[in-house]
């Protein structure tokens, strides 16, 4: 029956020592990123000069791209368009927005 009891205690412990590293530990997300991502071509192709299209689009999100026809893949359709208008419209967890040229 002690065992029950002392193993409950320590499940109780850990349990809310995890909620209080959640909370505390929290991280907040870009929420951006992904609909860039999705709007990217999905090539891969590194000709932007990141490691794909998701280090390309972290870096749109993050301001260090100022151009977006760096993505050879994506200067031949419209979404680049898209992803400017996306970015100039919706502020990010720091209620700002990202000004780029396409």
């Amino acid at each position: 029956m002690w065992a029950f009891v002392i193993l409950g205690g320590i499940a109780l412990v850990l349990g809310i020592g995890l909620a209080v590293a959640n909370d505390v530990l929290h991280v907040e997300e870009d929420n951006r990123l992904e609909k860039v991502l999705e709007l990217l071509p999905g090539v891969n192709c590194g000709a932007c000069g990141y490691p794909g299209c998701a280090g390309f689009a972290n870096a749109i999100v993050e301001g260090e791209v100022e151009v977006l026809s760096k993505c050879k893949p994506g200067s031949k359709g419209t979404n680049l368009e898209k992803i400017r208008e996306f970015l100039e419209t919706t502020e990010g967890p720091d209620g700002k927005t990202i000004k780029v040229k396409v």
